[in-house]
């Protein structure tokens, strides 16, 4: 990147030279070359800096090469030990930048192997390096995870109901994150606390409702739907009786134990601390949602796995029409907003891509009020994009979803939803079961409808003379989907491939919603607006993953936690998920076939959609544990199906 563009993306305004070619001579400001050294206390050999931006008590330093080499750091060091005797009290960010390409390195406050920020690899704006001093938090995903279990006892003990629980807490999230801000801290500690509780403590119980609501009124100005999102938060969380009965104490409580023991661990301005945010909203989703055995809440890792599948980006308007508490839409966003930040952009730029992102690249439909308002709440804590999610059926939200024109569907559909909210043209062959408790289909009768939308919305766009649109839909459904020996499942698989390919299924771990659901699950990948069977008659081939192992163990509290290995240090840095998703995505990506692990086969309706199915055992890797585990979990299926029994003789 060359000089202009990186002042121009840093921020120009704040850019400030004391000598000619807009650089920075440490020697005027100290007055001359002798003066400047006797602050040092030692001969200079650089004072010539590259470009200085300022802004108040915050400076950034950066010293341009074509290629810089290690002999380059130790002239930025000078230059920062300059500043440091010129300007003591200013919070300082040091980079190096290649001219030759966008290759850059940076530190923060001290210029050694403790204080570089390997995670900066794209120049940023100033209010972005701003941000790593002003709010100091450091992500602690476990802490989290453990502390998310004691808040839930905690609001247990208050009395919150726990259909209320995740919304009331995430419409706390939102008002903390305002009193922090308000509060200008540089970091969340004791003191903060008793800021905020001095605070609260000359409040009123109702004021201190009447607060929360203004934060979420501020928040929602300008959004769709405004008022009626207002309307659903207050009537669900602060009008609901247990709320209002909670005493100062009890709120000050409450808000400490967020503050303290879930915000803290969370740097909501990087990656990881935006998963770590999505992963407490689905941890605590499972901890509050155990009166429905059958709700199944999307694991954080899955969501960006089926992000990566479907290769979300920037450029892509994605959907869920069956969007719960927005799990797909938030990780969706993460993405899209980091893909903005890329290196040949101007800031300028970069704030209009991710404007156009929160604008015009996600949509979301939810038809439960609870999880509708959870929804709207969960963006605005990820930063906002709430404005194009609407209350109401998939089904009822036709002109929506065609207006939308998605280029990724993201989904996880209910497993058993009532038939009486299915449309009647998609009950004409069930029979008895169109009047019965629970949806036949398993779900695929959510994909079927989305294809028929994305199928009329394609004739529409050929009519006008444009190009009919290949969607990316990925679905997380019960085996029973892919097993498919009902009838009802078999008729939906057929009608799935006439319009549309099956391009991959993956085999989950059993336990993949612990502690919510235990449903197995899979995940299908299709091409809505393809045929499954090519023009000439011969069929597309499909790629099935086993992917039974995704390196996360059950915990107890925790629920499934990722596990890590040693690193070359022997520190345990490095994801077992991480490395396992990536063989995941490049066996699909090149169609391997690897014994054990993956398949590629052309199926029709009739057959099986799992991996286990079509691939071959590598028995060099079976051992006798092995078949011992087999034998055992035989054995305790029959002894559980009662075909089994102890007698004096054994079993």
């Amino acid at each position: 990147m060359n000089r202009h563009d990186m002042i121009e993306r840093i921020g120009s305004s704040y850019l400030t030279s004391n000598i000619e070619a807009g650089e920075y001579s440490y020697v005027v400001e100290a007055g001359s070359k002798a003066k400047l050294e006797q602050c040092l206390g030692r001969a200079v050999k650089h004072f010539k800096l590259d470009i200085r931006f300022e802004d108040n008590d915050f400076v950034i330093l950066v010293e341009t090469k074509q290629n810089f080499v290690e002999a380059d750091i130790e002239q930025l060091r000078e230059y920062l030990e300059e500043e440091r005797v010129l300007h003591s009290d200013k919070k300082i960010i040091c980079i190096l930048a290649n001219t030759k390409n966008d290759k850059i390195k940076v530190w923060k406050s001290f210029i050694d192997d403790d204080n570089l920020l390997p995670d900066e690899t794209v120049l940023g704006t100033i209010e972005h390096y701003k941000s790593l001093f002003y709010l100091n938090k450091q992500n602690d995903r476990e802490k989290v995870l453990k502390n998310t279990y004691a808040l839930n006892e905690l609001l247990h003990k208050k009395d919150i109901d726990e259909a209320l629980r995740s919304q009331f807490v995430g419409t706390l999230l939102l008002h903390i994150k305002d009193l922090v801000k308000r509060f200008e801290t540089s970091k969340i500690d004791e003191d903060l606390k008793e800021k905020i509780n001095s605070a609260l403590n000359l409040m009123s119980e109702a004021q201190i409702i009447a607060g929360i609501k203004g934060t979420l009124t501020e928040l929602l100005d300008g959004s769709d739907n405004k008022n009626k999102k207002i309307e659903l938060l207050q009537k669900n969380v602060l009008d609901n009786q247990k709320v209002k009965a909670l005493k100062k104490k009890d709120w000050i409580e409450v808000i400490d134990s967020i503050l303290m023991d879930i915000y803290k661990y969370i740097d909501t301005n990087s990656p990881e601390g935006q998963d770590i945010l999505n992963l407490f909203f689905i941890a605590f989703n499972k901890y509050t949602g155990k009166a429905d055995k059958n709700q199944a809440f999307t694991p954080d890792h899955i969501t960006e796995f089926m992000c990566r599948l479907t290769d979300v980006d920037c450029t892509k308007v994605v959907l869920d029409g069956t969007c719960g508490s927005a799990s797909f839409l938030v990780q969706a966003m993460v993405k899209e907003l980091a893909d903005c930040d890329k290196p040949n952009l101007l800031s300028k730029q970069i704030e209009k891509l991710k404007q156009n992102v929160k604008k015009n690249n996600i949509y979301g439909i939810e038809v439960e009020e609870k999880a509708f308002g959870l929804s709207v709440t969960n963006m605005l804590i990820h930063g906002d994009g709430n404005s194009n999610i609407q209350l109401g059926s998939c089904f009822d939200h036709k002109d929506f979803i065609k207006e939308a024109a998605p280029d990724i569907i993201l989904m996880n559909p209910p497993y058993n939803a009532k038939p009486r909210s299915i449309p009647n043209s998609y009950k004409e062959d069930w029979g008895a079961a169109k009047d019965g408790k629970e949806d036949p289909t398993k779900g695929l009768v959510f994909v079927h409808y989305f294809s028929d939308v994305i199928k009329e919305l394609n004739a529409e766009r050929v009519s006008k003379g444009e190009q009919p649109k290949l969607v990316k839909l990925a679905v997380l459904l019960p085996l029973a989907c892919a097993i498919g020996t009902g009838s009802l499942i078999t008729k939906e698989k057929e009608v799935l491939l006439e319009d549309n390919t099956l391009e991959a299924v993956f085999s989950l771990p059993g336990e993949i919603f612990y502690p919510g659901s235990s449903v197995c699950a899979c995940c299908m990948l299709f091409t809505l607006g393809q045929p499954h069977v090519k023009p000439d008659g011969t069929t597309r081939s499909t790629f099935f993953g086993y992917c039974k192992d995704d390196g996360f163990v059950k915990k107890k509290n925790l629920g499934r936690v990722e596990q890590f290995i040693k690193d070359d240090k022997g520190n345990f840095t490095i994801s077992k998920w991480k490395k396992i998703e990536e063989e995941w995505l490049n066996l699909f990506e090149g169609k391997t076939v690897v014994d054990g692990k993956s398949a590629v086969e052309k199926v029709n309706a009739d057959d099986e959609w799992l991996c286990e199915a079509y691939m071959k055992t590598d028995y060099t890797k079976l051992t006798s544990d092995d078949f011992q585990r087999t034998l055992n979990n035989y054995l305790s299926y029959l002894v559980k199906e009662g075909n089994v029994y102890e007698s004096n003789g054994g079993v």
